[in-house]
């Protein structure tokens, strides 16, 4: 006779970095500990265990979170990147180059959940979220200019302990004008003259 499940454990299924990984976990079970113990993605660090130090940041449906504060259970049906899902193959992120260009980093340690939280940050200015730091919070008010000050304020919750602090705003910088850059490239003139190219 097979044994009962347990009431405590579920079969989940996490898709991460655009593939699906199978397993069961215990309820209490965290994001990150599944990440680290389970499937053996260490690039996301255990700083605190508590919330407070960003070490852990990954993305989940494209927004930051803190996976030491996350189920595990929580994030089934949901599109997981951690830092080794953020280059494109063999090509960094615009982000990752920057910290890599800027000296973003020392020990390293919290760089993965600074590049994570980096990137969401860049995503959240563009999409015209204000912060603590923002002049005009009105609706409908212009994304506010992406100043050092704008940038500590949104990356706040990631602590370096290395203190590199002044390379990280740069590179954060950096990475927003690599995205700007990017977004005039794809705007909607190069998406009509890429689909006339490809129906010749």
């Amino acid at each position: 006779m097979a044994p009962e499940p347990s009431s405590t454990t579920s079969a989940i299924t996490l898709n991460i970095n655009g593939e699906k990984h199978h397993l069961s976990v215990d309820h209490r079970t965290t994001l990150l500990d599944a990440l680290r113990e389970r499937l053996d993605l260490t690039g996301t660090k255990k700083g605190c265990d508590q919330g407070q130090c960003g070490a852990c940041t990954v993305l989940l449906d494209r927004r930051r979170v803190v996976s030491c504060l996350s189920l595990a259970v929580a994030a089934e049906g949901r599109e997981i990147t951690t830092i080794e899902g953020v280059a494109e193959g063999d090509e960094l992120h615009p982000v990752q180059q920057a910290f890599l260009d800027l000296d973003g980093y020392q020990c390293g340690y919290c760089t993965p959940g600074q590049i994570c939280s980096a990137i969401a940050v860049i995503e959240e200015h563009a999409a015209g979220w204000p912060s603590a730091a923002t002049d005009d919070v009105r609706p409908g008010a212009a994304p506010p200019p992406l100043t050092p000050d704008e940038i500590r304020e949104r990356m706040s919750g990631n602590l370096c302990r290395c203190g590199a602090y002044v390379s990280i705003v740069r590179a954060v910088a950096r990475g927003a004008e690599a995205h700007a850059a990017g977004r005039s490239a794809n705007g909607p003139a190069s998406r009509s003259a890429a689909v006339k190219e490809a129906a010749v």
